[in-house]
């Protein structure tokens, strides 16, 4: 059964700074590129951070480059947002994504998201 499950989210103050986790099971998880998207209220799912399964070169949504890192352990089967220097603006669910294209078959799942709010 695959599953991803979110924690770290929360209610924190501007400037604060935050950790999610993304712990899976299920599937064979260092062959999956990892991302992280969030969606606040009223607006699409956008993708925030992205690393592939060899944890190489990292990508970012443009507003949160330097203040966001995306990490991973295949060891523990975990992926990480670190969220650091936190506005009001990214206040919204934030999910973890996993995705695998192969050649014949592409896999893709989600986790149930965390909640994240930036607020004084």
């Amino acid at each position: 059964q695959v599953q991803l499950v979110e924690t770290g989210g929360g209610l924190v103050q501007p400037g604060g700074s935050l950790r999610l986790s993304c712990a899976a099971s299920g599937f064979p998880f260092d062959n999956y590129a990892m991302s992280w998207y969030r969606q606040a209220p009223g607006k699409e799912r956008e993708l925030v951070a992205t690393i592939p399964s060899t944890g190489g070169n990292t990508n970012y949504l443009d507003s949160v480059k330097g203040r966001f890192t995306i990490s991973r352990d295949n060891v523990k089967r975990t992926v990480y947002l670190r969220m650091n220097s936190l506005k009001p603006d990214v206040t919204a669910v934030y999910y973890c994504n996993a995705l695998m294209r192969g050649v014949f078959v592409t896999r893709n799942y989600w986790g149930q998201g965390t909640q994240v709010t930036v607020s004084s």
